[in-house]
């Protein structure tokens, strides 16, 4: 035990403490993280909690509204994680300045990544889908054509939000990695996938229609509760999603060009 105590040198510790600081404080997504799920967690939950205070009797008519939101939210999260990871496989692999020196295009690999994305989605969605079925009696299949206009929607929001953050990725090595994981989860809120625009602050209404998943989590409700398909709705989160797409294909390759003049190609870990 003397000897072990010996063997502490407090200067070491210090020394491999102030590395971490150092590596966190050079990373301002890490800096971030650190104060991102206790804020998300509380205006979520926040909204939610509001909402449902208000109008326990609209759950009581539409039990299915949040089994629904929850699928709905998957289909838009797997989708962006489905992306995002397939590219950070090339990251990890260090295999990304392989790719980009081939005569594969930066389109053609946004496209393949965008394919797998649909892939594992189907991967793991299907099988929850049949679950809510088996146990909870929702028939998510049974809203129909609505259906196909809220997952063209939530897949072409899931890949613009994909290509963004692999290009910031791109840039600015693995230390940026946790973007992926969480810039999905900071639009949660804002969505409004388990409670009406409505709840948000008056302020805070006009950006969360700026966001297409507004929109489609706003039809889900129209449709389970009022029988109603909201093509107005759709029409809008389809506009605002091609805008969306093209602004992150752009950024996509800025940043991939930055990323060529600084040589972090080849380069691209922490």
């Amino acid at each position: 035990m003397n000897n072990l105590t010996l063997q502490i040198a407090p200067h070491r510790i210090a020394a491999m403490i102030l590395r971490y600081w150092y590596i966190l404080q050079s990373s301002w997504p890490r800096m971030l993280e650190l104060v991102y799920w206790p804020m998300l967690q509380i205006i979520t939950w926040g909204f939610l909690q509001t909402y449902i205070t208000a109008n326990a009797g609209y759950f009581a008519r539409a039990g299915g509204t949040l089994i629904g939101a929850v699928i709905l939210w998957d289909i838009l999260f797997r989708g962006q994680l489905g992306f995002s990871i397939s590219f950070l496989e090339e990251m990890w692999a260090r295999n990304l300045g392989n790719l980009m020196m081939s005569p594969l295009t930066p389109l053609e690999f946004l496209l393949s990544l965008m394919t797998m994305s649909l892939v594992r989605l189907a991967i793991g969605v299907i099988p929850m889908t049949l679950m809510a079925i088996v146990f909870f009696h929702f028939n998510v299949y049974g809203l129909g054509l609505p259906l196909i206009a809220f997952f063209c929607n939530l897949i072409f929001t899931s890949w613009a939000v994909g290509v963004f953050v692999s290009g910031l990725v791109l840039r600015n090595g693995l230390g940026a990695e946790g973007i992926v994981w969480t810039l999905m989860f900071a639009l949660m809120p804002l969505t409004c996938v388990y409670y009406p625009v409505s709840v948000l602050p008056q302020w805070l209404q006009h950006v969360a229609w700026t966001l297409p998943p507004t929109y489609v989590f706003e039809g889900m409700r129209a449709v389970l509760t009022e029988h109603v398909f909201r093509t107005d709705l759709m029409l809008s989160a389809l506009a605002i999603n091609a805008v969306l797409l093209l602004a992150s294909f752009a950024a996509f390759l800025a940043l991939l060009r930055s990323a060529r003049r600084a040589g972090s190609l080849l380069s691209s870990g922490e």
